[in-house]
Formats: structure tokens, sequence, C-alpha cells
């Protein structure tokens, strides 16, 4: 339901930008570059800040529960409060977008990112930890959802490479945090809240690069800079461009599934790998750098990655090959998980190259930043709903049964639908195609 609410919402954002009388500034070639890369700036930036939040308490994971007193099913609930704040924020950002401009929401949800870091290891409560979490949360979701829709809408003709920029930047911000959360936190003292806190710096630099583009409202300056330059080239208005009935596409839902699945892998890793290694014998410092080469695989491959799916008719064999080294990877944490450690932090890391293929996907199912719009904002919505429960079920699992046996069968059980829903997301065709058909 929310993510057909996210698409209603969304379908009118990059035709209400388009329908915006463009001003009639002086701004030359030099005014254009200037602000090209300033909104690069902007965009890398943002998506630094986009998993740190996560992978640094996952880091810490047992020293936050010891200090809040927390059991294993409340620590599950607290690893599924991501994918649960993105679905129900992520709903809201196709609305904000269409009366602020994106820019603008993205700017707030940076402020709202700092904010949360600074303030949740220092409520001294479970509840108050989870509530700063939410107001962190919060402002990567409505990020997560806006960030197709600005490449689609201001670099149309290069779709593949930026994804492809702020998804290695993601997978970048996802391992540093998950790197050097423990042996900052050792530097600034050994108490977690410090070590949890320092990454709302990061997120505070990344406000600045959108401050010149809030008054533009998604509009003028950014047109100029990125977008088309021929009249004859912008996309129809909304009058020319009827809605997309998102809900009637198989290739919407099955990326909105495939998308679910991906998450509840990613969160389940982000959130419990490096205790999994922890509790097979390894040092917790050991361990944060096997989650942090995890993440850091994306680094080079989610640039690859979407460069090299904008070139195959069928995105379905990279779907498959990300599948099966998932596949290993958890067969080696099963059997092994201290002697092949850095194995299977290495191929759960390209397995979790899902993330990136599947933005890439968002912006190639859909032929206009309109269609990407309502594209993004169900597929992310409803995907998100989707892979709530997974992350919570593996803390129940692991405290009720006592071991990793259970929740890594999960984790290899999950692999085979999201193989399959990924082959059906990769076929060449468009969301509008189908919905009128």
């Amino acid at each position: 339901m929310m993510g057909v609410m996210a698409s209603e919402e969304s379908r009118t954002i990059a035709s209400e930008q388009i329908r915006t009388p463009r001003a009639r500034t002086s701004t030359g070639p030099a005014t254009r570059a200037w602000a090209t890369r300033l909104l690069m700036v902007g965009i890398v930036l943002t998506a630094l800040n986009l998993r740190p939040a996560i992978t640094s308490l996952g880091a810490l994971l047992e020293e936050v529960r010891d200090g809040l007193g927390m059991s294993g099913s409340v620590a599950g609930v607290l690893t599924s409060v991501p994918p649960l704040c993105f679905a129900v924020f992520g709903v809201t950002a196709p609305r904000l977008a269409r009366r602020f401009g994106p820019a603008a929401v993205i700017c707030v949800g940076m402020v709202a990112i700092a904010a949360g870091l600074l303030v949740r290891p220092y409520t001294h409560s479970t509840a108050g930890f989870l509530a700063a979490s939410a107001l962190t949360l919060m402002g990567i979701a409505v990020s997560n959802v806006l960030m197709p829709v600005i490449v689609k809408r201001w670099f149309p003709d290069r779709v593949g490479p930026m994804t492809g920029l702020y998804s290695m930047a993601l997978a970048l911000g996802t391992a540093a945090a998950a790197a050097v959360t423990v042996p900052m936190t050792e530097a600034l003292g050994g108490g977690w809240q410090s070590g949890l806190a320092i990454w709302s710096v990061l997120a505070a630099m990344a406000v600045l690069p959108w401050i010149p583009f809030v008054r533009q409202r998604g509009a003028d300056l950014t047109e100029e800079a990125a977008a088309p330059r021929e009249p004859a080239r912008r996309e129809p208005a909304r009058g020319d461009a009827p809605a997309v009935r998102i809900a009637r596409s198989r290739t919407a839902w099955a990326l909105a599934v495939y998308f679910g699945l991906q998450a509840t892998g990613a969160y389940i890793t982000m959130g419990w790998m490096a205790q999994i290694f922890r509790d097979a014998g390894v040092h917790a410092g050991t361990a944060g750098l096997l989650l942090a080469v995890t993440m850091v695989m994306g680094v080079p491959l989610a640039f690859v990655i979407p460069r090299l799916a904008t070139r195959l008719p069928h995105q379905g064999p990279i779907v498959l090959a990300l599948g099966a080294c998932g596949l290993v990877g958890y067969g080696g944490l099963y059997l092994a998980p201290a002697a092949g450690s850095w194995a299977w932090a290495v191929l759960l890391g390209v397995s979790n190259c899902s993330f990136p293929l599947a933005l890439t996907m968002v912006g190639m199912r859909a032929r206009t930043s309109a269609g990407v719009a309502q594209l993004s904002g169900f597929a992310q919505s409803t995907g998100y709903l989707i892979s709530i429960p997974g992350p919570l079920l593996v803390g129940v699992l692991y405290q009720h049964s006592g071991g990793w046996s259970l929740p890594i069968a999960l984790m290899t059980a999950l692999l085979v639908p999201q193989m399959v829903v990924g082959v059906l997301a990769g076929r060449d065709r468009t969301v509008e195609d189908e919905a009128a058909g």
C-alpha cells in the first residue's frame, strides 16, 4: 500500500519541474560548469552519509546492547528500524520534493542525519536511542528515494556513470564506518557514545553543497547545469504524458521484490555480520574490518556494475552471478566462519552489490524522469516494507537457538527468490509500456 501511495505522489515530480519556467538569467558555460561540479559533490557527500549510521552501530552493537541493557530480540528490533523508517518516511519524499524541490529535501535530510547521529548516543535509554535513530533514518530515507530522480532528471544521458558514482560513494561510506568505528572509538577514549557521534561531522559537511540549490527548487541553475540544453530534448509536460499506473506493471513488482530481498540481506549483514564473527572467536577490531571488507567490495563494483548493466539488454546474468557469490559466502559462513572469514567477507560483499544493480534498473525500466520517480518511490517503499521482518527474525532466531545456524540458513534461503525476481526485473521493457498494456 505504501508503495502505491509513493507512486501516486511521485508521478508529477519531474513534470512539475519541467513545467516550471526557467529564469532568463545569464548563466553561461562557467556558471553551468560550476553548478554541475557542485551538484556532483553534493551527490557524493550525500551518498557517503547514507549508511554510516547503520554500519557504525553494527560494529559496536555488543557495546550498545550492554550499555542500554538490550536483549537479542530488542537488538533485532533495532536492526529492523532502518528498513521500517525507509518504508515509512520514503513515502513522503515525492510529495516533499514536489513542494520544496529535491535539493531542499535532501539538504534538510542531511541536517536530520547530523542531528540524529549527534544526539542518539547520549539519550541514555533504548527508547531515546530508537527515536534519535529514527530521525537520522528519516533523512536517509528521503535521500534514498530522491537520488535516482536527481540522476535521471539532471544527468539523463549519464544514468549509468552517475549511478555508479554515488553507489561507489555509498559503498565507501558504508565500509569506512565499519572499518574505523572501533579503532576511532578506542582513540577517543573507549566510549561507544563518542564512536557513534563522530559520524555527525561527515553529515554536517554534506549539508553545504546543497544550500546554493535550495532556492532553485530543482529548476533554473541545476537544469542549466546538467539537463539537456536543447528544448527539443526536454521531456513532455504532464499534460502530454499520462500518469503511469505503476502497480499494473509486472516489472515494477519484480523490481520491488528484488529490492526488498536484497535490502533484507544487506541490513542483516550490516547489523549482524560483525557479531557472527565475534561469536566465532574473531577479535572485535578484526570483525569490524571483515564487515568493512564486505562493504568496501561495493566501491569498485558499484561503479563497474551500473556501467555494465546499461550496456546489456538483459541484466539477469548479473543478478545470477551476484546471487551465486552470496550462496557460496553464506555456505562458508555456516561451515567455517572463522577459518575462511576473509573469503566469506569478500563473497558476501560482491553479493551485496545487488543494491547498485537495483538502482540502475530503476533508471532503466522507465523512459522518463517522471516514470523513474514513480518507480523509485514504488520499488523502494515496497521493497523496504518487505525487508522489515528479516533482521528482526534473525535476532529472534539467534536468541532462541543460541547460535547462528538457523539465521544463516534463513539468509541463504532468501537468496533463491531474490535471484528469480531479479531475472524478471532485468528484462528489457519499461513500466510505461506494461502499465499501458
